[in-house]
């Protein structure tokens, strides 16, 4: 078994890990520590197989590890496809994989479901940073909040974020990213008036405002939730990249590296190619230095990077090449990366012949864009619009956030593909929109609220990096007279 990949010295963070802890995998004992998943705590004990396709039984690692994609379900206590990327260790667990489809468990009398029907001001679905600053606007201005969050914790993407943000104080500049969630989270902790419910998925939007929910956590349960105003705040997910041995275990997402590195301490590999030069690329790469993983070369179909050149300055002066115009030809291992062909391309992104050059890496890390989450918008019946340039289908809106629907409202990823501090000022604004509805809107917040707006999309999105994803966040709104109404005051 290769040696343990745990983190035990890093620059930035100091990873407090819990109580040592024992579970089963496959008939063997495995000590994990307190804190981590089941994915994570395997990984870093060197098991890189955590399933296999269910038609090809071809072998699957971790890739997203928010709990979004099927490469990680295992068997946990007998009961199947449990995604072991958000599903903590705890002792005694036992933990299988799963070589076909399972069957479908019998029901077991003994297992007690709590049930509950709550009825609130507000349910926000998603507690990354657009989903955490809007219930801190509510619940300061009294409005009862529920906040279901998938994951043990919230945070969203900002609990692996170690870089320090800039641009204004106001929105955490000069924070790392996990110090915003941490900040926030204890700001959450301290009103009355908000419920979190993590490990919770919301599996449906019905008629007469409910939102049915289920908690898969250590006392199950299932919640009816009827509410007056909605916040949609889900996220994205990670796309892929066709090529030959995209699916072998150590080709994981951006995202999904982030995780295991920053949240839990695990190294993906010890040598890794990295696709993609945009701002998470970038990022990431950097990230990968800072957890003692060298990084053999950034890999990017385009002409010039698309992040900021302050990110591509670090790796640079580490060393790192951007290889603009060149993509990943294929990838080879035996249940496992080895290693990487890149080709260069033409004008046409067409391969070139003869310009192959292999890697031997065993991380190869995509950083190709992320896909909306707004399913739970889609099953609503919100009216969506094809932008590629967002990220995919994303829901039509007014410029307050709110989407087809009355009185349910869209912010962060899951309206278009940003970033994380646009993320939170699209929550401040949804959730001002929502106490609107329910009780009506003050001077000073209708004053605040035009502030927002006018940062947003009078300042903050006037850069030339995320002008790109403005003007497609434009084409989305219902009325974009509007837009220019608010900002130009």
């Amino acid at each position: 078994m290769p040696r343990d990949r745990r983190i035990w010295k890093h620059p930035i963070i100091d990873f407090k890990r819990g109580r040592k802890v024992r579970f089963f995998f496959e008939g063997k004992v495995v000590e994990a520590y307190e804190g981590e998943t089941v994915a994570a705590a395997l990984y870093a004990i060197g098991i890189d197989v955590l399933t296999w396709s269910p038609k090809l039984r071809r072998p699957r690692g971790p890739f997203c590890m928010i709990g979004k994609c099927s490469s990680c379900l295992m068997k946990i206590n007998g009961v199947p496809n449990v995604r072991t990327c958000i599903e903590p260790v705890s002792e005694g667990l036992v933990v299988e994989r799963q070589r076909e489809i399972p069957p479908i468990p019998e029901t077991s009398e003994n297992r007690q479901v709590h049930v509950e029907e709550l009825d609130v001001d507000l349910v926000i679905v998603g507690g990354g940073p657009a989903g955490l600053i809007a219930a801190m606007e509510a619940c300061k201005r009294g409005l009862d909040v529920v906040l279901i969050d998938e994951s043990p914790r919230i945070g969203g993407q900002l609990v692996k974020q170690t870089h320090k943000f800039f641009g204004s104080h106001e929105w955490f500049s000069g924070h790392r990213g996990f110090e915003i969630a941490e900040l926030l989270s204890k700001k959450l902790a301290s009103f009355k008036n908000l419920r979190i419910l993590t490990r919770t998925t919301a599996y449906g939007i019905f008629k007469d405002n409910v939102v049915g929910a289920a908690c898969f956590g250590s006392t199950p349960g299932n919640y009816t939730i009827r509410f007056r105003t909605c916040i949609i705040s889900t996220g994205a997910s990670e796309n892929y990249l066709v090529f030959p041995g995209n699916d072998l275990p150590g080709v994981i997402g951006a995202g999904g590296a982030q995780t295991l590195m920053n949240v839990f301490g695990v190294r993906p590999g010890e040598r890794a190619l990295v696709v993609g030069a945009g701002n998470v690329g970038l990022i990431v790469s950097y990230q990968l230095l800072q957890a003692g993983v060298k990084v053999l070369a950034v890999v990017e179909l385009m002409d010039e990077i698309g992040g900021w050149f302050v990110h591509a300055a670090k790796i640079r002066r580490y060393g790192i090449p951007i290889l603009t115009r060149h993509t990943v030809k294929e990838a080879w291992g035996c249940e496992r990366v080895e290693g990487a062909t890149v080709v260069a391309v033409d004008e046409k992104y067409e391969p070139i012949s003869g310009s192959e050059r292999d890697y031997e890496v065993d991380a190869l890390l995509l950083a190709v864009g992320l896909t909306p989450d707004n399913r739970l918008l889609a099953q609503a019946g919100a009216k969506m619009v094809w932008l590629p340039s967002a990220g995919g289908f994303v829901p039509l809106r007014t410029v307050f956030q709110e989407t087809t629907l009355r009185n349910i409202f869209v912010a962060g990823d899951s309206s278009g593909i940003e970033e994380a501090t646009t993320a939170m000022v699209e929550g401040a604004i949804a959730a001002i929109t929502a106490v609107e509805s329910v009780r009506g809107i003050s001077k000073e917040d209708e004053k605040y609220r035009k502030r927002l707006l006018k940062f947003l999309w009078g300042e903050y999105r006037a850069s030339p990096v995320v002008r790109r994803a403005a003007e497609a966040k434009k084409k989305a709104l219902i009325d974009p007279e509007k837009l220019e109404e608010v900002v130009r005051g």
